[in-house]
């Protein structure tokens, strides 16, 4: 199994294909396996080289176990960004998912000139009321859907409720702070950038896409009407079509 050893950590990752390299960022306590199943098994076959770790204290990137400090954002970033130079990657495209299109708007920040496109879908650059509302009314793993609560309890077993209870307290921790995470710098955001929202996700309001669409210049919006958090597996094939073309264009 491949590991990186990255900013002091063994970072997991899968590595499929050959050509434009293409890191993907899972979501919250999220890996490339849970998370990504379509697009790993479609984009290498497209040409597209994809990269997805699961980041430090996540799936197999444990230990340590994952800790939630104000920037742990922040350190993600900085560790994909590690975990890029590590496999000789100097220019790739960036995606990501929730959490993942978080990491995905920093490290796009960090490393301007490596990031030549970025594509984000289920993410905000910043958290409001309506957010945290959304988030404790998960924080229960029995308001979670079989499917869900299944894939992640096969990851983590009997630490799953705990990890999902720091990980709420640790967006009400930074909703308290201020609740900012990158809106103040979008207009920093220089490369192509395809924004993509499920019209319906109960998790992330269309009101975040709006905002990271009217401050990322070079950007563009793709509503899912009927999506909810989920559109790169409820409607796989669209998706892939949709970053395949945004990634050759």
């Amino acid at each position: 199994m491949p590991y990186a050893h990255v900013r002091g950590v063994n970072l997991y990752y899968e590595d499929r294909g050959q050509g434009l390299p293409l890191l993907l960022i899972p979501g919250a306590l999220g890996t490339g396996l849970t998370d990504f199943g379509p697009q790993l098994e479609a984009l290498p076959q497209a040409g597209v080289r994809v990269i997805v770790p699961d980041a430090r204290g996540y799936g197999k990137s444990r230990p340590p176990q994952r800790q939630f400090p104000l920037d742990f954002y922040e350190q993600d970033a900085q560790d994909c960004a590690a975990l890029m130079d590590t496999l000789g990657c100097q220019s790739y495209a960036v995606g990501g998912w929730s959490d993942g299109a978080i990491i995905s708007l920093l490290l796009t920040l960090q490393q301007p000139q490596r990031v030549s496109k970025l594509a984000i879908w289920g993410g905000n650059a910043y958290l409001a009321t309506e957010d945290i509302e959304a988030y404790e009314a998960t924080r229960s793993l029995s308001s979670w859907s079989p499917r869900m609560g299944d894939a992640m309890k096969a990851v983590y077993g009997d630490e799953l409720q705990d990890l999902w209870s720091r990980w709420c307290d640790a967006m009400l921790a930074l909703y308290c702070a201020g609740g900012e995470l990158c809106r103040q710098r979008l207009d920093l955001i220089r490369c192509p950038t395809l924004i993509l929202h499920g019209g319906k996700d109960p998790l992330v309001p269309t009101f975040h896409a709006d905002v990271l669409k009217a401050g990322i210049a070079h950007s563009r919006l793709h509503m899912f009407p009927d999506g909810k958090h989920n559109i790169h597996t409820a409607f796989a094939s669209e998706f892939n079509r949709l970053l395949l073309e945004f990634l050759r264009s």
